[in-house]
C-alpha cells in the first residue's frame, strides 16, 4: 500500500483524500479487483494519465496523487503514457509509493508529434525484477532481396520495450502511445504505425536470440472501436487480446476502446484460462459530478470567471481529467506459477 504519512488531519481538504481512499479501497472489493499475490499471479495495467503534468489547468495538486498511487499500488506492473518533460509530479507519485516501486523511462520525443512525452514503466520491485532490457523502438528499414526499400522510421512518439521476470514468467512489454492525427475512427497514419510496430515485435520475438519469447503490447492505441482496422492490425500481427478487454471502452464517456493489451506468448490460454480483467472507473468513488462546488478555490478564474451554469460544470469536467485523466486504467491479472506443471512433467517418464 502507499504511504500515507503525508495527509495532515487537521486540515478538511486532507481530511477528504483520507476519506476518499477508504472509498477507493472498498470499491477496489466490490468490484472484487484481485488482491495481488506473492507468486501466483501478476497483475498487469496500462494507464494513459493525461499531460502528466502540465499547468494548462494549473499542476497536479497533492489529491490527485494520492488517488493516483492508491490505484496503481493494486498492480505489480503499470505502463503509463503521457508523462511530460517536467518530473516534478512522477517523483511525488513515487515517493507515495515508497521506496520498493521503482520506474524506468524514455526521454522526450521531441517535435510537434512527440508533445513532449515520455513512455514509463512503473513496477513493485518486491515482485518484479528488471531484465536488463530497456530500449525506445525505430522501426527499420525494409529489406528486399537483400536491398533497404526505405529509411529507418520512427513512430509519432517512440515505442518504449523493457524485459521483466516475475516468478517464472520472463516477458518483453511494450508499451505504446499512437499517433491520433483526425477526429475519426480510421487514420490511415494511426493504422500504419499499429501495424508496423505490430508486426515488428512479432518479428523480434521469434527470433534466435529474442530475450524472451513472451511479448507483451499494451498502451493507448488510440482505437474508436474494436471492429476498426485499428484493432485488426493488432491482431493480424499475431497478438491476441482477451474478448473482455475488447469489451471494456477505456476514455472517461467509455464510448471508446482506446486502451488495449495484446499477448503473444505460448501459453497465454493457460494463463488467462481464469483471468480477471478490467477497467477502473475512478470518477464514481472521486471527483464525481456532484463535487463540483468542493472544488471552486481549486478551479481559480478559469472556473469562476464563467457565468454560465454549464460553462462553469464543463469546465470542471475537464479540470479533473487534468487532476487525474482523460483514460481509465485498464488491468488484466495473469497466470505466472507454472510450478504443478513443471512438476508434472517431471514426474512422467521421459519417451
Amino acid at each position: 500500500m502507499p504511504f500515507y504519512y503525508q495527509i495532515d488531519n487537521s486540515k478538511a481538504d486532507e481530511r477528504r483524500i483520507a476519506a476518499n481512499l477508504l472509498k477507493l479501497k472498498k470499491f477496489f472489493t466490490d468490484t472484487k479487483i484481485p488482491e495481488r499475490s506473492i507468486e501466483k499471479t501478476l497483475m498487469l495495467a496500462t494507464w494513459n494519465i493525461r499531460e502528466f503534468d502540465n499547468a494548462k489547468f494549473g499542476i497536479r495538486a497533492k489529491e490527485p496523487l494520492f488517488y493516483i498511487a492508491e490505484i496503481i499500488s493494486r498492480f505489480d506492473v503499470v505502463a503509463v503514457q503521457e508523462v511530460k518533460e517536467d518530473l516534478t509530479a512522477l517523483k511525488k507519485l513515487m515517493r507515495i509509493l515508497g521506496s520498493y516501486w521503482k520506474c524506468v523511462l524514455t526521454d522526450v520525443t521531441r517535435g510537434t508529434q512527440g508533445n513532449g512525452e515520455r513512455l514509463v514503466f512503473m513496477y513493485d520491485s518486491r515482485k518484479v525484477n528488471s531484465g536488463g532490457l530497456a530500449c525506445e523502438i525505430v522501426i527499420p528499414p525494409v529489406k528486399k532481396k537483400g536491398k533497404e526499400l526505405n529509411p529507418s522510421r520512427q513512430l509519432a512518439r517512440t515505442p518504449f520495450m523493457v524485459g521483466f521476470q516475475s516468478g517464472w514468467f520472463k516477458f518483453t512489454i511494450c508499451t505504446v502511445h499512437i499517433y491520433y492525427g483526425e477526429q475519426k475512427a480510421i487514420d490511415p497514419v494511426r493504422v500504419a504505425e499499429i501495424q508496423e510496430i505490430a508486426k515488428y515485435l512479432a518479428d523480434e520475438s521469434k527470433k534466435k536470440f529474442a530475450w524472451s519469447n513472451n511479448m507483451i503490447l499494451l498502451g493507448d492505441f488510440n482505437i474508436f472501436s474494436t471492429t476498426d482496422e485499428t484493432m485488426k492490425a493488432i491482431t493480424k500481427a499475431g497478438f491476441y487480446v482477451p474478448e473482455q478487454l475488447q469489451k471494456l471502452p477505456s476514455n472517461v464517456p467509455q464510448d471508446k476502446h482506446y486502451d488495449q493489451v495484446g499477448f503473444l506468448t505460448p501459453r497465454i490460454k493457460e494463463q488467462i484460462s481464469t483471468f480477471n480483467a478490467g477497467v477502473i472507473n475512478y470518477y464514481r468513488q472521486v471527483y464525481l459530478d456532484s463535487d463540483e462546488s468542493t472544488y471552486t478555490a481549486a478551479m481559480g478564474k478559469g472556473y469562476t470567471d464563467k457565468k454560465d451554469k454549464s460553462k462553469k460544470t464543463n469546465y470542471y469536467k475537464q479540470w479533473r481529467t487534468f487532476q487525474m485523466s482523460d483514460h481509465l486504467p485498464m488491468w488484466i491479472e495473469l497466470k505466472v506459477d507454472f510450478g504443478e506443471d513443471y512438476l508434472s512433467a517431471k514426474a512422467k517418464p521421459k519417451k
